[in-house]
């Protein structure tokens, strides 16, 4: 069965060979946004006969073609995902690096308003949120009060 990735390829009059079908089905199935290295090391784990070299030029070459968008949510790597992946967002985890795909229709109507209100028509849109994991609220310590001065605390001079 051939992968959405696979179907973009050929689409795109690219050759596909078998290791690029392997990388091309390994793209299709990511839940996450893998990196080169990931995807390397989920490849090389179908097929061992697939280089770094191979996937970092396969890649380049869907992201040439439009096939995948490169994306960079910090950490030093770019990582990747199918451009025809839909209309959502990504919300980043600063502390473990996990991203959080998500779609808002109520953020789109107001981004789409300010670029009309702007003078412009929204041709194309992203969204990156980037936190960090609030404490659950029974884990959370409450602060004390910072003590201040108060006119009996003050010392005549």
């Amino acid at each position: 069965m051939e992968s959405r990735i696979e179907r973009l390829c050929v689409e795109r009059g690219l050759k596909m060979t078998g290791q690029r079908r392997v990388i091309a089905r390994v793209l299709s199935d990511a839940s996450d946004h893998p990196d080169v290295e990931e995807l390397y090391r989920r490849a090389a784990h179908l097929d061992s006969r697939i280089s770094i070299a191979t996937v970092y030029r396969t890649v380049r070459l869907f992201e040439e073609k439009g096939i995948l968008e490169r994306r960079d949510f910090g950490g030093g790597r770019a990582r990747y995902e199918p451009s025809e992946h839909g209309h959502h967002y990504h919300l980043i985890d600063v502390g473990t690096g996990k991203v959080i795909e998500f779609q808002d229709a109520e953020h789109e109507a107001l981004m789409r308003t300010i670029a009309q209100r702007l003078g412009f028509e929204l041709v194309s849109l992203r969204l990156e949120l980037f936190g960090r994991r609030l404490e659950p609220a029974e884990t959370v310590k409450p602060r004390r009060p910072r003590r201040t001065a108060t006119t009996a605390d003050q010392v005549p001079a």
